[in-house]
């Protein structure tokens, strides 16, 4: 049941939740215009319901879908493309370079998710991935431009989260959308209308100086308003933009203090809850730890897999 899952946006957007984890974690964005569409990621297969109950809500008929943008290959963003692709006769779906193969031959793309996730949650989160033909794929070039009805999309690279990462921008209604690229923003954590916002470094790519290059390349467009997969539309964007970039630095710096310790893991996951607490606590979220590794837990996993991905590479 899909009911309640959809929330509108300026510029003909729409936040489509995936059902992934648990409420309000990731979006699609649907894009209309003039009775065009596209979808900006795509959530696991099991948020296939979601996404087409979204374009019954706004009239939008599966042929009148024209793009289907994944910002990276990461499952939580790409898993549902291949299924999406085979209910869409008329997509085409863009990807990154360097990330094309695996939505066409997903087998690797597969084999790495299950050595993050182990089998059981793998199978558990994302279902079954969908390959994707290749003559349906547009593998995008960095600064491409592709049209959706009557706006002229951008789609540039911004490595740094992965290497396979590309963003959106919609210059001429000052937004842009992020993939994993500006961070997480979940909207559980927001406190009196403020958001609150952390960097993702998951594995294998975390690279922090090109991260915080990938930012300011961003801001340098100097959008209204920033849409991320995790969660939906943030504004106070200078605000957001430091906060993340001197984030980026205190993970790398956690990463490098614990290098060479022989319970780096521990070590790491227990600092980088604790600097996310401190950060919780300026921002006036309320001192609840249980709450807190609720919402952070698999975060911290993930982010701590990933900086020990880049100390393993330095």
């Amino acid at each position: 049941m899909a009911t309640g899952k959809l929330e509108d946006f300026r510029a003909g957007i729409t936040a489509i939740d995936c059902d992934y984890m648990r409420p309000r974690l990731a979006a699609s964005h649907l894009v209309v215009d003039g009775g065009r569409a596209a979808f900006v990621d795509t959530g696991t297969t099991r948020s296939l319901p979601n996404l087409l109950y979204a374009l019954g809500v706004k009239g939008i008929d599966p042929a009148d879908v024209d793009w289907v943008l994944t910002t990276h290959v990461h499952l939580d963003h790409a898993g549902g493309a291949g299924a999406l692709m085979q209910v869409l006769p008329n997509a085409r779906c863009a990807i990154h370079p360097r990330g094309a193969r695996h939505l066409i031959d997903p087998a690797k793309l597969i084999a790495g998710s299950i050595v993050v996730y182990g089998e059981e949650r793998y199978r558990a989160l994302y279902g079954e991935i969908v390959p994707i033909d290749e003559s349906r794929v547009l593998v995008v070039d960095d600064g491409a431009k592709i049209a959706l009805g009557g706006r002229e999309l951008e789609l540039i690279h911004t490595p740094g989260h992965a290497l396979h990462h590309y963003c959106i921008v919609d210059a001429a209604h000052e937004l842009i959308f992020s993939g994993d690229t500006f961070g997480l923003s979940y909207r559980e954590l927001d406190v009196d209308g403020r958001a609150f916002i952390l960097p993702t470094t998951t594995p294998v790519h975390f690279d922090p100086e090109a991260l915080c290059r990938s930012v300011d390349r961003l801001m340098a467009y100097r959008p209204r308003s920033i849409f991320l997969t995790h969660y939906a539309e943030v504004t106070e964007l200078d605000r957001l933009a430091r906060e993340l970039k001197e984030r980026v630095v205190a993970f790398a710096d956690l990463g490098l203090r614990y290098r060479d310790v022989h319970d780096r893991a521990d070590k790491l996951r227990h600092g980088m809850f604790a600097v996310m607490s401190s950060w919780l606590d300026a921002h006036g979220f309320p001192r609840d730890d249980a709450r807190r590794h609720e919402l952070l837990d698999d975060d911290v996993e993930l982010n701590c897999q990933g900086i020990e991905a880049w100390l393993d590479r330095k």
